[in-house]
């Protein structure tokens, strides 16, 4: 999984979901969850049960203003990886 563009994402956004930890890159991978079972992977329960707007309040108070605009670069990092492994 690795060796797939934005694969160090996911595998850890995994790992940090299965240790409960609040993470860009598990809230990203509870983002993707339903793609990512349907590629065979084997993801852990969200964390929360909105997690597109959790990680957009994560992103607003570390980065203000600019918060939109990592949201969406987060975004087509996933969408990369489901591409590539599908």
């Amino acid at each position: 999984m690795r060796e797939i563009p934005g694969g160090d994402l996911v595998a850890r956004g995994i790992e940090d979901l299965e240790r409960g930890s609040e993470t860009v890159a598990a809230l990203l991978v509870s983002i993707g969850r339903p793609r990512l079972l349907r590629l065979g992977l084997a993801v852990p329960e969200p964390i929360c049960d909105r997690p597109e707007h959790r990680l957009y309040e994560l992103l607003s108070t570390q980065d203000g203003a600019a918060a939109h605009s990592r949201y969406n670069a987060w975004l087509r990092r996933l969408i990369s990886f489901e591409r590539a492994a599908g």
